[in-house]
């Protein structure tokens, strides 16, 4: 194996193990809340500060083997694929914080009917479930997995574009917590934006594998 394919190897195992930090967050803020265990929030935000690190030492690693190496053809790509990949990560994390921050401030639980109303857990399942698959893609060099990714989107978009409705026929209904019926909504619109996410991650692993560029269709 030469000094550039070690190299090579090394990043795209510190990708998947920044990856897989990142679907933690994910799964550590649903745990939270649902469960409302402001234990799995406060790991949250105290893990952030290592989903930064990473993205800085993947940056940094790439710009190294663009130094050292000049990297073409199939070997630019996968480069250039990861410096995307890693800031969609480095911003996924920053969700799974942001939610957490809306548990840590909140004093009661959320209530149960506007969860339900607003299908919030059947969001957060497909939401986590996007990132595993698109990471599985990754791994596995699977362009038609990174594909449907696409189309697993339009389940989120269908539950964010409802959520209005939802939130105000509720707040109608208990004047009482419109904190709380915001800041669901506010997590709805974030969940929405980790689809989003996937969504660019799927289209730099589809460029990698096969040199298509799919931004703007």
């Amino acid at each position: 194996m030469t000094h550039k394919e070690i190299e090579l190897k090394a990043l795209k195992r510190d990708i998947i193990e920044m990856w897989k930090l990142v679907i933690q967050q994910l799964e550590k803020t649903e745990h939270s809340l649902f469960s409302f265990d402001k234990h799995y929030a406060h790991e949250v935000a105290a893990n952030e500060k290592r989903v930064n690190s990473m993205e800085l030492k993947i940056d940094m690693d790439c710009e190294h083997i663009f130094a050292l190496f000049s990297p073409v053809a199939i070997d630019l790509r996968f480069v250039l694929a990861i410096l995307k990949i890693n800031t969609n990560l480095e911003r996924l994390g920053d969700i799974a914080e942001n939610i957490s921050k809306f548990i840590l401030e909140d004093k009661d639980p959320y209530n149960k009917t506007l969860i339900e109303a607003t299908q919030l857990k059947a969001m957060y399942e497909a939401s986590i479930s996007m990132v595993n698959d698109v990471l599985i893609a990754f791994e596995n060099e699977d362009a038609q997995l990174a594909r449907s990714i696409f189309s697993k989107d339009e389940y989120i978009d269908i539950i964010n574009w409802e959520a209005n409705k939802h939130i105000s026929e509720f707040i109608r209904k208990n004047p009482d917590c419109i904190e709380q019926a915001l800041n669901i909504l506010s997590i709805i619109r974030k969940l929405e934006r980790v689809g989003d996410r996937c969504k660019n991650i799927a289209a730099e692993t589809i460029f990698y594998m096969e040199a298509k560029v799919l931004k703007h269709q």
